[in-house]
């Protein structure tokens, strides 16, 4: 549980700011369920911020679509199913296999500089941290992603993508309670090692086959897993 410690020196937008990220690593991470009532008179005291300021952060979960606003009855955690998962499977393969070519195709040195930089620190979290990874992981794998498809000129292309990778994540996180369940296997590290390699070197058509089966590896497991009734 994610705690906000707003002061009177605090600016009524950084409190919004701050609350709406806190609630949206708590969804994301599952610590808010899917479908959970958020009820603001309750959410405000863990979150430790005035009513209005957590509507308007709630309103702007509602425009990543993690929240749903239920007219005047509040709102609610985004409900989660196969069947969305299986949506947001096929929009990012569609979005970020083509914005990671796109950088494959105009990256410069700088590019690849940076890509490496996300690429090595990722790496090295997931050689000494057997699995479940440590907190940090989310973070170092969000940046690793967003570095390949970094040289892509389309600023709408990342937007969505940023929105997509968060719902991916709710899932993931489900994935990964679910360790116990068979499922295939799966070897996390060297697919991103893969990836990367193949973008690196330009390999274009090898990049984006390996990042479509990267990105349905999530749904692979979770649809074996039977986790969610059809």
């Amino acid at each position: 549980m994610n705690t906000l410690a707003a002061t009177e020196s605090t600016s009524p937008r950084t409190q919004v700011e701050r609350a709406y990220l806190a609630l949206r690593q708590d969804i994301v991470q599952g610590d808010l369920p899917p479908g959970e009532k958020l009820r603001v008179e309750h959410l405000k005291d863990r979150y430790e911020v005035g009513a209005g300021t957590l509507r308007e952060a709630l309103s702007l979960l509602v425009s990543d679509a993690l929240v749903t606003a239920e007219g005047q009855r509040g709102f609610r955690v985004a409900t989660a199913s196969l069947a969305d998962l299986e949506d947001v499977t096929r929009l990012r393969v569609m979005l970020e296999t083509e914005a990671l070519r796109q950088s494959i195709r105009l990256g410069t040195a700088a590019w690849a500089h940076d890509l490496t930089r996300a690429y090595e620190a990722l790496a090295t979290v997931e050689r000494h941290h057997p699995r479940p990874y440590p907190p940090e992981w989310e973070t170092l794998n969000q940046h690793f992603h967003a570095a390949l498809i970094a040289a892509d000129p389309s600023n709408w292309t990342r937007h969505f993508l940023d929105i997509l990778y968060r719902h991916a994540a709710r899932y993931r996180y489900v994935a990964l309670r679910l360790a116990h369940v068979p499922h295939p296997p799966r070897d996390v590290s060297a697919e991103h090692e893969a990836l990367y390699h193949a973008a690196v070197q330009r390999r274009e058509a090898r990049a984006a086959l390996v990042l479509e089966d990267h990105v349905r590896a999530t749904l692979d497991v979770l649809r074996t897993s039977g986790h969610f009734t059809p």
